[in-house]
Parts: structure tokens; C-alpha cells; sequence
């Protein structure tokens, strides 16, 4: 089936945690997949789909681990039109920069010809103590859109 690349953003580990949590929902699925922390863009398949999943500090800065590869593509501005992804953001809407990590990311992937399946989830951490279960309902239902692709 389907190989799904996850890359994570994490700060204080959350995001790692939805990254990892669901790799193996979509396992049990019986898709492929293969999780990375804050990879560099050279580890990535630039075809393919990703699952991206990012916490967001700061005022909307995405966290240190990904801060190199969003740099790296959007300097580079590599042609991504071969790329379907997803993406999960989680932040506290206390902050007027809620989720302004993956918003950031799903901009710059789709200026550079990514295609996004599906909505954006952005889990509020005060209404999920677990951010997990939020992101398994809605890759329950991201998994069955890539059955289109």
C-alpha cells in the first residue's frame, strides 16, 4: 500500500507523539510508513505523500528542529508537485498566533506545488489534555481521501 512519510515539529515533544501515534494507526491500516523528527530536506522523497505534524512556540515560529528544512525549501523553492500531504498543526488558542507554525507550512508547500488531501487540523491544547485523539479521528478520515490519489 501507500508509503506515508511523517515528519515532526516538535518543542516539547508533543507533536513527536502525534507524529508516532499516528504512524501506527495508519500501519494498522495497512499503509506504510516512516517517521522523522525534524529531518533535513535531503532525507526527503520529493514525491510521495507526507504527514506533517508541527507544534508551534514563540509568536508562530516553528520549532527549532524544523526551522532547517522550512529554511532550506524556501530558499531552494524546490518543484513539490509530486507531493500530496497533511497536515496537523498544535498550539493554545490563547495566543494570536494559533497553529501559525503549520499554516506556514502549508503555505510555503503549496507555493511550491504540494497538494494538500483533506483540511488542516489545528488541535487547541486546552479544550485536548492529549493531542493524540483529536488527530486519530481525523486521520481516520485523511487515510480514506488517499485512496484517490
Amino acid at each position: 500500500m501507500t508509503d506515508i512519510t511523517l515528519i515532526s515539529g516538535s518543542t516539547l515533544g508533543s507533536a513527536e507523539y502525534v507524529a508516532e501515534h499516528l504512524a501506527e494507526k495508519l500501519d494498522e491500516a495497512g499503509f506504510s510508513t516512516q517517521t522523522l523528527h525534524g529531518p533535513q530536506f535531503e532525507e526527503l522523497e520529493t514525491s510521495g505523500i507526507w504527514l506533517i505534524v508541527s507544534s508551534t512556540h514563540g509568536a508562530g515560529d516553528l520549532p527549532d528542529n524544523l526551522q532547517p528544512l522550512f529554511d532550506t525549501i524556501n530558499e531552494q523553492r524546490p518543484d513539490l508537485s509530486a507531493v500530496h500531504y497533511g497536515a496537523v498543526g498544535i498550539g493554545s488558542r490563547e495566543y494570536d498566533t494559533f497553529c501559525g507554525a503549520i499554516e506556514k507550512l502549508d503555505t510555503l508547500l503549496t507555493e511550491c506545488g504540494a497538494k494538500r488531501v483533506g483540511s488542516l487540523l489545528k488541535v487547541n491544547i486546552l479544550d485536548h489534555d492529549i493531542p493524540e485523539d483529536p488527530a486519530e479521528i481525523w486521520v481516520g478520515s485523511w487515510k480514506n481521501l488517499l485512496q484517490d490519489l
